[in-house]
């Protein structure tokens, strides 16, 4: 694409696009690895020209500018070429969530007007299930690892390695304008159909810069810089890998990509290439931290975020317990996903990781450029006291604009020019969000409402749960009692009670951390506890469950 000439005098106007993120690594590190499992290893200089390739074997099938490219695969150095071309050659990433249902993967595919597929082997599958269904997908890549193709009536109009190998090194990415759509994927709710979310270039650039500053320049712990080793542990189809791969990528650290999540893979890979900096939801931190293998190495040199769902300080001990660095930030699919980090101020840092805890685990401080407000059903602002509560509304650049072909769902969304999130929160006195529900999964009793994420938080110190979940059973009195259910550490199944557990909630409420009538009736002890597509817990099953 030529160059456009300027009249004397007539200044650049900088458009904030994602190939610019890709241009600073190649000037400071073009040597530093990218690894995927134990199977490829690249270089950013590497990198670079299978992004080019990438671009150009995907318009000789037809891409162009506002195209969607639907993506099905694990966490990848695929994945992670797929971030940089499709939207840098002016086309749409929609990145798949595999985990959904078929009938949630059609409709977000013809939703989407997906035109290009690039599937994994191991999802050909789900695809096959629906392909007659789909009414704007054109071609389907193939993706494997080893280069063979499995045996289905999927048509594929080519293999991955095998389209790149036969394209051009070089692209010429056009100058786009920065509001340009770079990105769409659907929300994972539990009710209802999937919500189409998408984000610019603008807001991705401006999102992975506020990610760096967030996670790397305050003094606290777990900071991630130039020096770190990256592996995410949140797949690349949840919000982005809450837009890490950008900011890694940008500051130009070695960056690890897991394929399918296995818990000895990961381990393997946490050790031999010596990650330092993940980020997961509390299922997958509980997973490893509660494997005997773990428990026989030093992993303080590891850092992990966690979000998605509340990190409780009962599995942030266990996890301080290897050394591990943990803390918590939040943020959702509409928000792209950055709004708070749980950083230390200043005269926190002389503490123990152990005594910071009650900081760490919470919602946190908001990011650069967020600001946070509560709001009461009249609108109010609600004080930061500490106790008061209100739903958190937020302000951010980089938060999507509105819900894809769903003004009515948008609205309600954006409602007097705050981004309303739907959860319930307070905000102390030091300035800390604090999330304490979701506003549909507050329990309210007899009148007053009692958080199921306190209730679990507290459930979590007890040292034979592993998890634990709260819900609000119909009562007739009350309207709704608290109940809980509890998932138990292996070697404490059978040697507990659902009435123990219920005690040591009780004691809680004895020392005043939550009001009595806050107490469950009764709690059950289950071998599992049901998680959504993305690890979240599942409160909508659980209430299918227990709710007659």
């Amino acid at each position: 694409m030529a160059e456009k000439v300027y009249a004397p005098g007539e200044p650049y106007k900088y458009q904030l696009l994602i190939k610019h993120i890709l241009e600073m690594p190649l000037a400071f590190a073009p040597n530093q690895e990218i690894v995927y499992r134990d199977k490829v290893r690249l270089t950013y200089r590497t990198l670079n020209e299978r992004i080019q390739r990438l671009a150009n074997g995907l318009e000789t099938i037809g891409v162009g500018p506002g195209d969607r490219v639907c993506i099905f695969d694990y966490d990848s150095h695929r994945y992670l070429e797929c971030f940089f071309a499709v939207p840098m050659m002016g086309a749409i990433m929609h990145t798949q969530n595999w985990r959904l249902s078929p009938e949630q993967i059609l409709y977000t595919m013809n939703h989407a007007e997906d035109k290009i597929v690039l599937i994994h082997q191991d999802f050909v599958p789900l695809l096959e299930a629906i392909r007659d269904k789909l009414t704007t997908v054109k071609k389907v890549i193939l993706i494997t690892d080893d280069g063979n193709r499995p045996t289905t009536k999927v048509p594929f109009d080519g293999e991955y390695e095998e389209m790149l190998a036969a394209s051009a090194p070089v692209y010429d990415f056009p100058d786009l304008d920065e509001n340009t759509q770079a990105t769409i994927f659907y929300t994972t709710g539990t009710t209802g159909l999937p919500k189409g979310v998408h984000f610019s270039h603008r807001q991705l650039v401006l999102h992975a810069q506020a990610l760096l500053l967030a996670t790397g320049s305050y003094s606290s712990i777990g900071r991630c810089q130039s020096s770190d080793v990256y592996m995410p542990i949140t797949p690349m189809f949840h919000v982005h890998a809450w837009g890490f791969p950008w900011a890694a990528t940008m500051l130009g650290v070695k960056q690890v990509y897991p394929g399918r999540y296995e818990p000895a893979m990961l381990l393997k890979l946490i050790l031999t290439e010596r990650v330092t900096f993940s980020h997961c939801v509390p299922t997958i931190i509980q997973m490893l931290v509660s494997s005997p293998a773990a428990k026989q190495y030093d992993l303080s040199f590891w850092k992990v975020i966690i979000g998605g769902a509340r990190l409780t300080k009962g599995l942030a001990l266990e996890a301080m317990k290897l050394g591990i660095q943990i803390f918590a930030a939040y943020g959702m699919s509409e928000t792209c996903p950055l709004l708070t980090a749980a950083n230390l101020k200043p005269w926190m840092l002389n503490n123990s990781m152990e005594e910071n805890a009650d900081t760490l685990v919470k919602t946190g401080l908001p990011a650069p450029l967020v600001y946070v407000r509560l709001k009461d059903p009249q609108g109010r602002d609600v004080p930061h006291d500490g106790v008061a509560t209100g739903e958190v509304c937020v302000r951010a650049p980089w938060l999507t604009e509105s819900y894809y072909k769903d003004p009515d769902r948008s609205q309600e969304l954006w409602t007097d020019g705050w981004l309303h999130t739907g959860d319930v929160g307070l905000i102390d006195t030091e300035g800390y969000l604090q999330v304490t529900d979701r506003i549909k999964d507050v329990i309210k009793t007899g009148g007053e409402w009692i958080s199921s994420l306190e209730l679990e938080n507290i459930m979590s110190g007890h040292e034979a749960v592993m998890e634990a979940a709260a819900i609000g059973l119909p009562d007739a009195k009350w309207g709704e009692r608290p109940f809980l259910v509890a998932a138990l550490k292996p070697d404490y199944v059978g040697k507990v009670t659902g009435e123990e557990l219920r005690q040591f909630i009780l004691k809680a409420s004895e020392a005043g951390k939550i009001p009595k009538y806050g107490v469950p009736d009764r709690v059950e002890i289950v071998e599992t506890i049901p998680k959504t597509s993305v690890g979240k817990i599942n409160k909508v099953a659980l209430r299918k469950t227990y709710i007659i």
